[in-house]
């Protein structure tokens, strides 16, 4: 109710979502795309004793993660890399095999590397880590 001329008005109030543009190797933009990397993880988790909702769980705090960093614009590098860091936490071979399609070994060396750095009695790097390099 206005004080001024006592009408009635309603205000409406919208959440404005917050844009996410995901930078390909090729220099391409595009949104970030929820389903896409849920369907890359679904790929990965497959035969995995791993819930579906602990999966969306991960895309949302990757989500949520580059969101608070307030760049509009992330490399789909970091965005892998952020996926891989929790996924390793939860199953380490869902990890592994989600590495083999984002980072796209050259070689058998590159994935040893990488299973290396999975082992618990192993002081080397992580497999995030251990493939930072990789563009």
């Amino acid at each position: 109710m206005c004080n001024a001329c006592s009408k009635r008005f309603t205000t409406y109030e919208y959440i404005e979502e917050y844009p996410l543009q995901v930078v390909k190797k090729d220099g391409r933009r595009e949104d970030f795309s929820r389903d896409k990397v849920l369907n890359g993880l679904a790929i990965a988790c497959r035969k995995r004793n791993i819930p579906r909702e602990r999966i969306e769980r991960l895309v949302d705090e990757v989500f949520e993660q580059l969101i608070r960093t307030g760049i509009p614009e992330v490399p789909s590098s970091v965005v892998g890399e952020r996926i891989m860091e929790k996924l390793c936490d939860i199953d380490p071979v869902a990890c592994v095999r989600f590495a083999s399609v984002y980072r796209e070994f050259n070689d058998v060396e590159e994935f040893k590397r990488t299973i290396d750095g999975l082992s618990p009695d192993q002081s080397g790097p992580s497999p995030v880590q251990a493939g930072s390099a990789h563009p």
